[in-house]
Parts: C-alpha cells; structure tokens; sequence
C-alpha cells in the first residue's frame, strides 16, 4: 500500500486531471505504442501549437479522473498504453484531426480508442469522423460561400425578372 505522501500526490493529479476534462470540450484517447520519438514530438508541438493538451496518463489515474465527468463509458477505452489529448472552446476538432492525421501516416502506431464531444462519449469510429471535419475556419468559409452563393442566385434571379418586366412594357 502506499505511503501518505504518496496517495496525496497522486489523489491531486488525479484531482487536476478531472478539472481538465471538465473544462474540455472534447478529448480523445489514443493508443500510443511504438510512436518513434520524433513523430512523438512533431505531434505533441502541433496540438500545442492548436491550443491542445496531450498527456500520457495511466488508465488507473484516467479512470478515477473521470468519475463525474459524464464519461465514464470510457471506461471499457482503457487499456494498454494510454494517452488523452484535450481540446477546448476555440477548435473542439483539433486534437481528434492532429491525431487522426499521425495515425494515418504510412507506419503509423498511434491508434485512436475514442474520446468525448459536448458530454457525449465517442468509440473510434465517431472521433476519426469528426477528424475528417474541416476546422472552425473551413466552416465559417464554407458557410459564407454558400450565403454568398444564395444571394447571387437571388441577385440573378430578380435581375431577370426585372428584365422580363421591362419587355413586356417596352
């Protein structure tokens, strides 16, 4: 059994891990076995960089750190080697499509196990879809183009009726 000193440190790490979680808007579990080194840190410099958290965790520490969170189906997710990416408000994609993108690299280890969206509990397949989601950027884009493509149609369309209005008074 451990000692006091021991089992305080880690109720606490334990205690920070379920703050994290709870101030996360999403977060995905991988597997990361046999990552070389180098992609290791390609990666972890990227979800930084996209204003995401990564951290190897045990599945013990990561299974008490979610009681209360809402996620504890994720339970069954833990096993093996384990690692969390958390992301927050600004991107909610960004660590399943960072991940996603190492994990699809020819000799690729990491393997996605599932994560959470908007207190809903995600398995593999969910979060490699949401991965395949362009980011805040792309959609706003996309939306302003299909705005502004609705409007020139409308645009057009009046234009000819206008048109046709003055024929027939012509």
């Amino acid at each position: 059994m451990p000692s006091e000193k021991i089992l305080s440190v880690k109720q606490a790490q334990t205690a920070e891990l379920n703050e994290k979680i709870k101030a996360a808007v999403s977060g995905v579990i991988v597997d990361y076995k046999g990552i070389t080194v180098s992609d290791d840190t390609k990666m972890r410099a990227e979800l930084r960089a996209a204003g995401c958290t990564y951290a190897v965790v045990k599945n013990t520490m990561l299974r008490f750190a979610l009681e209360g969170t809402g996620f504890e189906g994720l339970d069954g997710m833990l096993n093996g080697t384990t690692a969390l990416a958390l992301s927050g408000e600004e991107d909610p994609m960004a660590a399943a499509r960072i991940l996603k993108k190492f994990a699809d690299a020819p000799n690729a280890t990491l393997n996605m196990k599932g994560g959470f969206l908007d207190g809903s509990v995600m398995d593999a397949a969910q979060v490699n879809a949401i991965a395949n989601l362009p980011g805040r950027e792309g959609m706003l884009s996309m939306f302003a183009g299909a705005l502004t493509s609705t409007l020139s149609g409308l645009a057009v369309a009046m234009q000819a009726y206008a048109d046709k209005q003055a024929e027939t008074v012509a």
